[in-house]
């Protein structure tokens, strides 16, 4: 079995973040006569960090953001995410399901985040899942971060896995396209924030639910076999 290492993205992958994420970056940008930001404008904002949701919030509202304001946000978010960070966060349905019977069948695990390591962190262990992971990795825990590959390839190594036997699980362009430069297989999750079509991410294979991941990875497992 040539792929044996299944990583996850979390944001819009593994959890349901957008309602504690879009709380936090209208309560810090309140003060700055920002209009709050919606659910539909999720998938504009996420996916690079806090600091890039702070600096897309700013944008769509056509107000200038300079770098110490930003410096400034980004503290109180994560003072304030920090709080409030599983307040109405869930896992994804099936993901748990999924993740016992890929284990059954031999994968091991490790997530990739470009959120802080942190923050990615406390939210793992609210949701009681730590566990389950033999690396974790943040947008901050290296000077790289998707789509580099190298932010893939130290997470692999971190699980004490070479890369190339690693699948990536994501949502969004950033989490693809780090594993098309990590020139691994992907599977993309229609149900996360890409602002994108799903179709035209270039995901290996495409899921509608967990209940569906298995026979992804098999699928892909199958096809290295035929090629």
């Amino acid at each position: 079995m040539k792929y044996k290492l299944i990583i996850f993205d979390l944001d819009g992958t593994l959890a349901n973040t957008a309602p504690d994420l879009l709380g936090t970056l209208n309560r810090i940008t309140k003060s700055y006569e920002l209009s709050p930001l919606g659910m539909d404008q999720f998938g504009q904002i996420i996916g690079h960090g806090a600091k890039a949701m702070i600096k897309r919030a700013f944008e769509i509202n056509k107000r200038a953001l300079d770098d110490a304001t930003l410096e400034t946000l980004f503290g109180e978010f994560l003072k304030d995410y920090a709080s409030n960070i599983a307040n109405e966060t869930t896992l994804f349905e099936g993901v748990l399901d999924a993740m016992d019977l890929l284990k059954s069948k031999g994968y091991h695990f490790a997530l990739c985040t470009n959120k802080t390591e942190s923050m990615a962190r406390l939210l793992l262990e609210e949701l009681d899942v730590t566990q389950r992971f033999k690396s974790i990795t943040g947008g901050d825990t290296f000077d790289f971060r998707k789509p580099d590959a190298r932010h893939l390839q130290e997470t692999a190594r971190l699980a004490s896995f070479d890369v190339s036997n690693a699948i990536m699980i994501g949502d969004s362009a950033p989490d693809i396209n780090a594993a098309i430069n990590a020139q691994i297989p992907s599977v993309a999750v229609t149900f996360g924030y890409s602002d994108l079509p799903i179709k035209e991410l270039g995901a290996t294979k495409i899921i509608n639910h967990f209940s569906q991941l298995s026979d992804a990875i098999e699928s892909i497992s199958q096809d290295q076999f035929m090629n």
